[in-house]
């Protein structure tokens, strides 16, 4: 029950977004895009501009970087014994591989951990950031006989303004460049807007998913590789790296985290089986609400 209360005050937020969304429906995609390009880089920039940057972080992306290669194995193994097709498979890896750190992790270590565990979780949802706009739009494009998935990948990376983000806060810190009290302020104020912002959006967003043509086979092991292998593999990986305490319970609890938002996004664009991985969005964010309770427990 205890667990509960961190989870509940997270699922009102989205809640108040989805219910919004329902009774006078609002853009989301103007929403979402305008917290992604303004707000979210600049609370990147804050926490790369205030890290002190050790080993931890090159073990942090190498972690996330394994994870993600370890589960894509794990699916394609699947989609061989169940015999997938090509855009099975992929959209299975979009649905099945790809934790939603940004909406919806953050937020719940933030809760779990304070602004130490904040810190950290910002810093693997930029790492998890990297790896969607390359792997997962590869992935995506691959599902799509009209995409070169390479080219869309770089594409990708080139937009994604919190990698601009956190390589402009890198370069401040270590030229030492001053920010004045008022920039500092303004910083503040606009990276504090960013996490309650990206709870609302994702809240619209799962409102607009239907159910329709339920794969139930299918959803269901893309749910237990996203909710229960996920962690398992999580929990392994750091065994072998030599970091805090702490940074291990919140990776491990990332990992747990549902399917992210954007690959529903990403499947709409290269049409890569969307409705399985809308789908699979909408059924694993309502799970984990009984879910990652159990991942508590046991991690902390």
């Amino acid at each position: 029950m205890e667990f509960l209360k961190v989870l509940l005050p997270v699922f009102a937020i989205f809640v108040l977004g989805y219910v919004g969304q329902k009774k006078i429906g609002f853009d989301p995609k103007t929403i979402s895009t305008m917290a992604l390009y303004l707000l979210t880089p600049v609370l990147v920039f804050q926490t790369f501009y205030n890290a002190v940057f050790d080993r931890t972080y090159l073990y942090m992306t190498l972690y996330t970087f394994g994870l993600c290669f370890a589960l894509i194995l794990i699916v394609y193994i699947i989609g061989y014994v169940r015999g997938y097709n090509n855009v099975e498979t992929c959209g299975m890896i979009l649905a099945s591989v790809f934790m939603n750190n940004g909406n919806y992790g953050t937020p719940v270590v933030l809760m779990l951990f304070g602004a130490v565990g904040l810190h950290y979780a910002i810093v693997l949802m930029v790492i998890q950031q990297m790896v969607m706009c390359t792997v997962g739009v590869y992935y995506a494009a691959k599902g799509s006989p009209d995409a070169d998935g390479i080219r869309s990948a770089v594409r990708a990376v080139y937009r994604m303004p919190i990698v601009y983000g956190a390589i402009l806060g890198v370069l401040f810190q270590y030229a030492h460049i001053p920010l004045s009290n008022s920039v500092k302020e303004a910083v503040n104020l606009v990276a504090n807007a960013a996490i309650p912002t990206v709870m609302i959006v994702l809240g619209m967003q799962l409102a607009n998913i239907s159910l329709r043509n339920l794969a139930k086979s299918k959803l269901s092991l893309s749910l237990l590789v996203k909710l229960l292998v996920s962690p398992l593999v999580a929990y392994v990986l750091t065994l072998f790296l030599p970091v805090d305490p702490m940074v291990k319970q919140i990776m491990i609890i990332t990992a747990a985290m549902p399917t992210a938002a954007n690959t529903t996004m990403y499947a709409l664009q290269y049409n890569t089986d969307p409705d399985f991985v809308s789908s699979a969005t909408l059924v694993s964010t309502s799970l984990s609400l009984a879910t990652l309770p159990l991942v508590f427990m046991v991690v902390l």
